[in-house]
């Protein structure tokens, strides 16, 4: 097993992406339409994103509508939206649903920033479990690179691990920032 900086790098940066989606999906108060996201209809007989049944949009701060292209399944994308988890309450009119995005109680907000935490300490999982795997690479080359050199890649895989560590801390301040504004 060979180390490679670049590949620990870039599962590095996959589980920082994974993040800022799990983010996304937190409410804060205001309408996005990443809202949505992960809201699955069942239409046709399968079940797909929202984003391929409609559009949807943010026409004021509070509000989200999402223009059903077909219908027939209108019903379907409000029971979607309603059974979501989300807390949200869709009402249709025609092949416009408008969605809109409640106030968070002080009390959801509190439960909200420690989903965000627990986001976040997985995300530290994830980058901890790959520093691993680079300082396994490195102890797997004993013999083939001197002493010297392993201690160094050690530190640089370190450093690297540290930095992205100090980002996931950023993000959850700033999304707990987020959360917690009225």
């Amino acid at each position: 097993m060979a180390f490679d900086k670049n590949d620990l790098k870039r599962r590095m940066d996959g589980a920082m992406e994974q993040l800022k989606t799990e983010f996304t999906g937190l409410r804060t108060g205001r309408a996005a339409t990443s809202m949505l996201e992960t809201v699955q209809v069942e239409a046709y007989g399968s079940h797909m994103p929202i984003s391929q049944c409609g559009s949807v949009s943010v026409p004021e701060p509070r509000m989200l509508t999402v223009t059903v292209w077909d219908a027939t399944i209108s019903k379907n994308v409000e029971k979607a939206i309603r059974e979501s988890g989300l807390g949200l309450n869709p009402q249709a009119e025609g092949n416009v649903i408008r969605v809109p995005v409640p106030q968070l109680n002080e009390e959801r907000r509190k439960e909200l920033t420690k989903v965000a935490g627990k986001y976040a300490e997985g995300c530290r999982v994830a980058v901890r479990n790959i520093r691993r795997d680079g300082m396994d690479s490195i102890k797997a080359m004993k013999g083939e690179v001197s002493e010297d050199d392993q201690k160094r890649l050690s530190d640089e895989v370190q450093k690297l691990t540290d930095g992205y560590i100090a980002q996931i801390d950023k993000m959850l301040v700033d999304k707990e920032k987020d959360i917690m504004t009225v």
